[in-house]
């Protein structure tokens, strides 16, 4: 197996003749994949290994012969931890490691830096780990702090390239490599005035490395010895293309996962999905689930009136998020999203309706989604509340709202509201949500939207701006379902094209817009027989009446509340109270209802816009 090189390693190599002090920052706890010599003239193989090991296989490798590693918490010691690297760390520098380790000042170890700087007799390295942690904050040293810094930055310019005596070799310096979480934890002075201090940054391993650690650790899962040569390459590529973004040593835990559960090479994607979102049952691989999306149309038309074209294509979506074909026109799109909506249309006619009716469907709980108001986040600074604020900021540690509420509950459908009134910079965050599946917080924590739903829902088209910037109304109730549609989308289109210049984000959402439509007469008159329903129920569970009312003042009471319906269902719910629940509740306040079992509204009258109702209590 052919090992790819580890690109900081190569850096580091190239960059030993020519600077004395490295930061390096990014993935420093990760795993590395190294060769191994051959065992014999056929065989060879590679092993992952941690950071220090890894360092010190290159460093030996340069003629290096001694690595030294200080630590805050255990002080300096010696890597490999042997007698023979102690005695010669002992006699170089008058160390006293007989038990492993000895704790030193800052003032002791910027002597050590410079006695190792100037060592000609072997070639030494001078390891800082955890130096994010030998200072509080970088810009408030105290006077020790500082006069430490300022000691290495003069190391640093005054150290010279050393050809030992021992072994000779081109002139490389002993250098003194500092390992931080990141480069801003170090006074920045100290790598910015120093041309002798080289920033290295190590990036999430690639395709090729983690295709090789893929390898390397295939044979750890349950049947791959027995497998086929073409399932064993299906296996590697599933589990190098789901590991995007992750580290060498994600992969490992995900190898050990999989062996705790019992989870064997045709189960990969169940691994690194358990891995991901922290679970390994999966609601979408139920199959109570595929029976209640097939009677699903009935349940969703029994709460969202009067919108088919809608629920049809929803479905749609649904089913094919259920059989794990979202996104399988791509190459690799198993990281995406299970479904993405887009509801478009008028106000009230059952977006958000829908929205919660599908989280019932799919969850058995209608309160199982994830809503954002998104006329909550109409300013760039708001960017902070919802995806966190970026490191170093106050509040970066708390995370953002949206991926703290996705880790808590990966499968979920996750509702953003009225998503135009949200600003145009953080609309450009949904790019990488609905492309790769994940957003990273400001403390560095990923949270996975691959199990989730997400529903955008807008008015967007209903009105559109002309020349002047006035608002005039695109489509208006009694236009037919083809043309309401087809002005919508136009009207989307155009907004995300020409009025935000993000075609990208409309191309990411593709063909997953659908368009409501104005609700009908006969609609309305099955809205509000539903909410009079629950006007009735909630009369029964409060205060043990039965509601009755005859066909008379029934029309009258659906005529006064479905007069106007430019607001939608919405709207016969607002008329519906006031033409009916806040006059029956004056008249039933001033009722005595003791003993009484039922009431019947006998009549609705009006005189000075005050509406009042005619009760019969027995």
């Amino acid at each position: 197996m052919n090992v790819p090189e580890t690109r900081w390693l190569q850096d580091l190599q190239r960059l030993l003749p020519i600077r004395s002090h490295y930061v390096i920052s990014g993935s420093i706890r990760d795993s590395f994949l190294l060769p191994l010599l051959p065992l014999d003239a056929s065989s060879s193989g590679a092993t992952l290994v941690p950071f220090n090991r890894a360092l010190w296989e290159s460093l030996k490798r340069n003629d290096y012969r001694l690595l030294l590693i200080y630590d805050p918490v255990d002080g300096l010691r010696v890597y490999p931890d042997d007698a023979a690297q102690r005695d010669l760390a002992a006699r170089l520098f008058e160390l006293k490691l007989a038990e492993g380790c000895q704790q030193m000042s800052l003032e002791s170890l910027s002597k050590l830096m410079k006695k190792l700087s100037a060592e000609r007799e072997v070639r030494c390295v001078l390891l800082l780990d955890f130096a994010s942690r030998i200072t509080r904050k970088a810009e408030q040293l105290s006077e020790a702090e500082h006069r430490f810094f300022v000691a290495a930055e003069k190391i640093s310019l005054n150290a010279t390239a050393i050809v030992p005596r021992e072994t000779g070799g081109s002139p490389q310096y002993n250098p003194v490599l500092w390992l931080v979480n990141r480069a801003q934890d170090l006074p920045s002075w100290f790598t910015l005035d120093s041309e002798r201090v080289a920033s290295l940054v190590i990036s999430k391993p690639d395709f090729e490395m983690r295709q090789a650690a893929a390898l390397q650790l295939a044979p750890l899962f349950a049947g791959y010895a027995d497998a086929s040569e073409a399932v064993r390459t299906q296996f590697v590529k599933s589990f190098t293309e789901g590991t995007e973004g992750m580290s060498l040593s994600a992969l490992s835990d995900i190898t050990e996962l999989a062996d705790r559960q019992k989870l064997g090479i045709s189960a990969i994607e169940d691994a690194v999905r358990c891995y991901k979102v922290g679970a390994l049952d999966n609601p979408w691989r139920k199959d109570y689930l595929r029976k209640k999306i097939r009677d699903g149309l009935g349940f969703i038309e029994d709460r969202v009136k009067g919108q088919h074209p809608a629920v049809v294509k929803t479905l749609d979506i649904l089913k094919r998020s259920v059989m794990s074909l979202t996104g399988a026109q791509a190459r690799s799109g198993g990281s995406r999203p299970r479904g993405v909506l887009f509801f478009a249309g008028p106000t009230g006619v059952g977006k958000t309706e829908l929205a919660k009716t599908l989280t019932q469907l799919v969850f058995g709980d209608e309160r199982a989604y994830l809503r954002f108001d998104m006329s909550e986040f109409a300013e760039e600074h708001t960017s902070a509340r919802l995806l966190g604020a970026p490191p170093g900021y106050v509040g970066f540690d708390a995370g953002g709202e949206l991926t703290n509420a996705v880790r808590q509950k990966p499968f979920s459908v996750v509702l953003f509201d009225e998503i135009e009134k949200a600003h145009p910079r953080i609309l450009d965050k949904f790019l990488q949500i609905l492309e790769d599946g994940r957003l990273t917080d400001g403390r560095g924590d990923t949270a996975y939207f691959s199990e989730t739903i997400l529903i955008f829902t807008s008015n967007l088209g209903i009105y559109v701006e002309d020349h002047q910037g006035n608002r005039n109304q695109n489509v208006k109730p009694g236009d037919s379902y083809e043309t309401v549609e087809f002005k919508v989308r136009e009207a989307i289109g155009n907004y995300f094209k020409f009025k935000l210049s993000r075609p990208e984000l409309l191309n990411r959402i593709g063909d997953n817009i659908v368009v409501f439509n104005f609700i009908s007469v006969e609609v309305a008159a099955k809205i509000f027989d539903g909410m009079l329903r629950n006007v009735a129920r909630r009369l029964q569970e409060e205060m043990n009446l039965q509601l009755a009312m005859p066909a008379g003042v029934r029309d009258e009471l659906l005529s006064r509340c479905t007069r106007d319906l430019s607001n939608g269902g919405r709207g016969v719910g607002n008329q519906l109270e006031s033409n009916f629940i806040n006059p029956l509740s004056r008249a039933l306040f001033e009722q005595e209802l003791e003993g009484k079992q039922r009431v019947t509204v006998t009549a609705i009258t009006e005189a000075d816009k005050v509406i009042s109702l005619s009760l019969q209590l027995v």
